[in-house]
């Protein structure tokens, strides 16, 4: 797990009453963290999701994963550096 992963895992997900998986594989892709009971993929994005290639990668993926039912909610990295608080208020949104 990056730093920004592990952070996100320590510090919120795993207290959280809901069943998270870290690096999971979905179908041909492995997600970040993944909560079966909300049916929620939450990645998160460094500097390579942000060029050409990234993005239509990251586009394809969530075609893929919103075709099985699932939200997804992508923060970069800098977001959860920046503005962790705001980063799990909005993932509680979705919970």
């Amino acid at each position: 797990m990056t730093k920004e992963e592990r952070r996100l895992w320590y510090d919120f997900l795993r207290g959280r009453p809901e069943t998270f998986r870290r690096q999971a594989v979905l179908g041909s892709y492995i997600a970040d963290f993944y909560c079966p009971s909300a049916k929620l993929v939450i990645e998160l994005d460094g500097s390579q999701h942000y060029e050409d290639e990234g993005r239509e990668a990251d586009r394809e993926r969530n075609e893929y994963l919103a075709g099985r039912g699932l939200r997804v909610l992508r923060y970069s990295n800098l977001e959860v550096n920046s503005n962790f608080q705001g980063v799990c208020e909005d993932i509680l949104k979705y919970l």
